[in-house]
């Protein structure tokens, strides 16, 4: 069943965050990966043994529908932003920003426009909203007067870590600029502490990094921000409404 997240405008009340996730866990033993060695007659090389490790699938979703409607073509991002200015996350968000950017082209889903922060805080009073402020009445005409845009994407950074064990935190919104309606939310922690994380970071490296990553260990993608980065905003993004 559908619904629908409000915004807090003119003092309103708003739709708090989205509710606290429970991660799967599957724990693969060492005894069952020899048995199945030994019933096959062999042993799996280490390239197939990760095929089978457990990768961590973003649950913390809401989708308005399945699908975009076929009119949504042009998206206003806004620059990322983070409630707490601790250091770390505004180094974050100047760090990330394109990284998500580009993440949002690969989908091919629609256009994105990214938001100018000085004509942002020119017309709405602030150069960077994470969707959770109470917001002028007239934002979303603003930014389809300015932009031609028919949605509106928050974007906010809650966790960075920049050392072992890598973390990234999205809060992401899509919002229709017309309806005021909440089309797509996801509020992820990827963090590289937990094995699922981590088995779907080195797999996203050897799929999608093999022509800038040497080897086949996963040294890098578990000691780079950035490339731990692109591996959480690709899966973040990929929950958005089909196409």
């Amino acid at each position: 069943m559908s619904r629908t997240l409000p915004f807090r405008m003119n003092g309103e009340s708003g739709g708090g965050p989205l509710p606290s996730r429970s991660l799967r866990r599957v724990t693969w033993t060492g005894a069952t990966l020899g048995a199945c060695a030994i019933l096959a007659g062999c042993v799996l090389p280490g390239r197939d043994l990760d095929s089978l490790a457990p990768k961590y699938a973003p649950e913390n979703v809401f989708l308005y529908a399945p699908a975009l409607r076929p009119d949504l073509k042009r998206v206003a991002v806004l620059p990322l932003a983070c409630e707490d200015r601790r250091a770390d996350l505004a180094d974050g968000c100047e760090t990330l920003n394109p990284i998500l950017d580009l993440a949002l082209i690969k989908t091919r889903k629609f256009e994105i426009v990214p938001t100018d922060p000085k004509i942002l805080r020119d017309r709405t009073g602030r150069s960077g909203w994470t969707g959770a402020e109470v917001l002028p009445p007239d934002f979303f005409d603003s930014l389809r007067e300015v932009y031609a845009c028919d949605a509106v994407l928050f974007c906010q950074l809650t966790v960075f870590r920049a050392y072992k064990p890598l973390a990234v935190g999205w809060r992401l919104r899509l919002v229709d600029a017309r309806t005021r309606q909440t089309l797509w939310e996801a509020d992820e922690l990827f963090d590289a502490g937990q094995q699922a994380v981590l088995n779907g970071a080195m797999h996203y490296q050897r799929a999608e990094l093999r022509n800038q990553v040497p080897g086949e260990g996963g040294w890098l993608i578990q000691n780079s921000p950035r490339q731990f980065s692109q591996y959480a905003a690709a899966q973040v993004v990929e929950t958005l409404p089909r196409r």
